[in-house]
């Protein structure tokens, strides 16, 4: 259960880090509260997973998928243009995520 509430975490890491973009610096009020929602939940996933998984690894987890999805929304919806190298660094990243979690399994 752990596990997926580290995950869940990672992906409210995306939501928050794509909200702020979009609130213009707490300018525009819906996406800065949806910002504070999801940074608040993230972080308290986070937490929750580090009783059970190694800071570290529940650290590098959590980043990992927040900076996947935020990179992944932004070259789907346009903010960011999309390359062949760019797919395959972040698919790099999913690896060593899958990784930290089989080796902290054995």
């Amino acid at each position: 259960m752990d596990w997926v509430i580290l995950i869940a975490s990672g992906v409210l890491e995306a939501v928050w880090a794509t909200a702020l973009g979009a609130s213009k610096n707490f300018r525009r009020p819906w996406p800065t509260a949806l910002f504070v929602v999801a940074l608040v939940l993230s972080m308290a996933g986070l937490a929750f997973a580090m009783t059970t998984i190694p800071v570290g690894t529940a650290y590098a987890v959590w980043v990992g998928i927040g900076a996947v999805l935020t990179v992944a929304y932004a070259m789907i919806f346009g903010g960011e243009r999309a390359s062949v190298v760019k797919v395959l660094l972040l698919v790099g990243i999913i690896g060593c995520v899958i990784g930290l979690k089989i080796v902290g399994e054995a």
